[in-house]
């Protein structure tokens, strides 16, 4: 990236079953903030989200099946890395992110980091919740792990280099999840945090009730504590 130059942003938003939201949350994105360009990622959705999306003229990917988050985010990357775009976040189709973040976002990569995080714990203290329990247990697991403190390791709002890009792009088992995330800073890539407000759902059901949620911090820790140390860096052209 040449200095002075403006990036190339993509805003990436992965959806299922998201027809309470999508027009709302990729209307404002598209009227407020035109300068970001986007792709909303329909990961098989069974209700109304892709009609909704062909409706309103949105720039959409379709997938014929449910591949789950890690699957649509990554088939985000595909095109982002396709289009040469500078840099690219994960944007949530339910309206929990806050688009005004993407530009402070921007500024982290421009710095010089590989992947910038949108924490609701740079400077805000954790609620104790059983909620934040799992979130305490998968951030004290990375710091074990690297050495490195990530305070929001679960969050969502993540944005990520061109570097980051064609590397997420390029290997099937790169998900957005806290593992990855370990095993980057674990060789070595330059992660920053910076403080978002992220708002509550206001329409639709969550995929993760008690009982996922507990069973996903399980798995993040078993991969981040064990089976990261066997993982290899795939090397990308």
């Amino acid at each position: 990236m040449i200095k002075g130059v403006h990036m190339r942003v993509l805003v990436i938003i992965p959806a299922y079953n998201e027809e309470l939201n999508i027009k709302r949350v990729v209307s404002n994105l598209r009227d407020k903030y035109p300068q970001y360009d986007y792709v909303v990622v329909n990961d098989g959705s069974a209700d109304s989200t892709s009609k909704i999306c062909h409706e309103e003229n949105f720039n959409i990917i379709d997938l014929p099946v449910n591949l789950g988050l890690a699957g649509a985010f990554q088939t985000g990357l595909k095109y982002a890395d396709l289009k040469d775009y500078d840099c690219a976040i994960q944007f949530d189709a339910d309206g929990q992110h806050r688009p005004e973040y993407i530009g402070t976002l921007v500024k982290g990569i421009e710095e010089g980091n590989d992947i910038v995080i949108g924490s609701r714990f740079v400077t805000q203290k954790k609620p104790l919740s059983m909620r934040m329990l799992g979130s305490r247990m998968i951030g004290w697991a990375i710091k074990v792990s690297t050495g490195k403190r990530v305070a929001d390791p679960t969050s969502g709002m993540r944005m990520y280099s061109k570097k980051m890009i064609h590397e997420f792009a390029s290997n099937i088992n790169y998900g957005p999840e806290p593992d990855t995330i370990s095993f980057l800073v674990k060789q070595g890539a330059a992660i920053k945090e910076i403080q978002v407000e992220i708002d509550d759902r206001t329409a639709g059901d969550s995929y993760l009730n008690w009982t996922k949620s507990m069973m996903y911090m399980l798995r993040m820790m078993i991969s981040i504590l064990f089976i990261q140390n066997f993982r290899k860096r795939s090397k990308t052209n």
